[in-house]
């Protein structure tokens, strides 16, 4: 299908889209180095990671706060604002500064990447002809897909060729990769300015709670939570206990990234077919084993195997954690409209960050105080309390022709 097809005639479409690559590919670069800068350059323990996570994740706790004060400024407005304070971020990173600044700038960064995160969703579907807001959503989560693979690319083939044939040192290429990261936020800015762009806010999720969604929350803490010590401590464990380069965590995370472009829409067919309480109970119960296995991955292999199971470990948890659209699917399943969808789902977002900024700081505690083995050991029980909860939920009633 065409992309005139899809996108309304001077909407803005295409210069969002291209906007949207640029800044991908830019919070692709950020992600991928970000481990390997605080480990190698602040040499940041596992107790201070946690904590910075805390801090990280405090932007999108206040979400739904910051875009209540911004309910009459447009959403282009709010998508500039947005990707100039990561730019303002990742600048700030080019001046010397001890553990307590590198905080505050990361937070800062942090902020404009909440901020844009539900806005371009809302310009998706504004510049989307009639009947094709979910293609464009689509197309949407295509291009962030493939902004992450080039992001972790390009930084992996700078620190792999910056060290290995200029020997530059890595504080260098991280500044290096700082400008250029400043660069591509100021580019996907600039591309935004369009005389197509529409000059009003979409409709926006505010927090909503009910009764009947009490089993979604409960999901979402727990989700949450081993989310969090996955995404915060495992590449910390690849980078300090199996040393683990910037070039080698990047390609990683490229790797896990370009898997998800196939592996996202095959899961979503695989929770049509099987139902989405089926997909919550395999998914968490073959997290539970992933989790376990990335702990204890040292103690019960040789070192070049244990790598190898960590490795495949990380990835496999990248790839299942995409079931999460299943719970998104059990939420609609019970929502009388599409607001009261929307609105959920938000509520969902904010409890997932909620227990994110709490389980980062304790998780990091667990690693310093007892070791790596009883932190995923944490992550697991998360796993085994989410199955359980998702076995309580009625079974989908079969529909005529097939599977709910």
């Amino acid at each position: 299908m065409k992309f005139k097809e899809i996108f309304e005639e001077r909407s803005g479409a295409g210069a969002f889209f291209f906007s949207i690559l640029v800044w991908g590919v830019g919070v692709g670069c950020f992600a991928a180095a970000l481990n390997n800068y605080l480990s190698n350059v602040h040499n940041m323990n596992s107790f201070d990671r946690g904590w910075l996570e805390f801090f990280r994740e405090m932007p999108g706790l206040a979400l739904v706060f910051l875009l209540a004060l911004l309910h009459k400024t447009c959403d282009w407005k709010i998508l500039r604002i947005g990707t100039l304070i990561s730019m303002i971020g990742a600048a700030l990173l080019l001046i010397p500064a001890g553990k307590a600044a590198i905080i505050g700038f990361i937070m800062i960064w942090s902020l404009g990447e909440h901020l844009i995160m539900p806005i371009r969703q809302g310009i998706a579907m504004q510049v989307a002809r009639p009947g094709f807001a979910g293609q464009s959503l689509g197309f949407l989560t295509g291009i962030m897909n493939f902004g992450a693979v080039a992001g972790s690319l390009l930084v992996a083939a700078i620190f792999y060729t910056g060290t290995r044939y200029f020997q530059l040192t890595e504080h260098f290429l991280f500044n290096v990769l700082w400008g250029l990261i400043i660069f591509l936020m100021l580019a996907s800015t600039v591309s935004t300015f369009t005389k197509d762009a529409p000059d009003h806010p979409s409709k926006r999720p505010r927090l909503y709670f009910n009764r009947k969604f009490n089993k979604f929350y409960a999901l979402e803490l727990f989700y949450g939570a081993r989310k969090q010590i996955f995404m915060t401590f495992a590449p910390y464990v690849l980078i300090r206990e199996y040393g683990f380069s910037t070039a080698a965590m990047a390609f990683l995370l490229g790797v896990c990234a370009f898997i998800n472009i196939f592996a996202a829409p095959a899961i979503g067919r695989l929770t049509d077919r099987w139902g989405y309480r089926n997909t919550m109970i395999w998914d968490t119960v073959i997290l539970f084993f992933v989790c376990l296995l990335y702990g204890f991955a040292g103690d019960i292999f040789p070192p070049r195997a244990a790598l190898a199971v960590v490795c495949l470990n990380f990835i496999l948890d990248a790839v299942i954690s995409t079931t999460a659209l299943a719970t998104n699917i059990y939420v609609r399943e019970l929502a009388s409209d599409q607001d009261e969808l929307t609105s959920t789902l938000s509520t969902g977002i904010s409890i997932n960050h909620l227990i994110a900024i709490l389980s980062a700081p304790i998780g990091g505690w667990i690693w310093m105080r007892f070791g790596i083995g009883y932190l995923f050991t944490f992550s697991a029980v998360m796993a085994v309390c989410n199955t359980l909860f998702a076995m309580t939920l009625p079974k989908p009633e079969k529909k005529k022709g097939g599977d709910a």
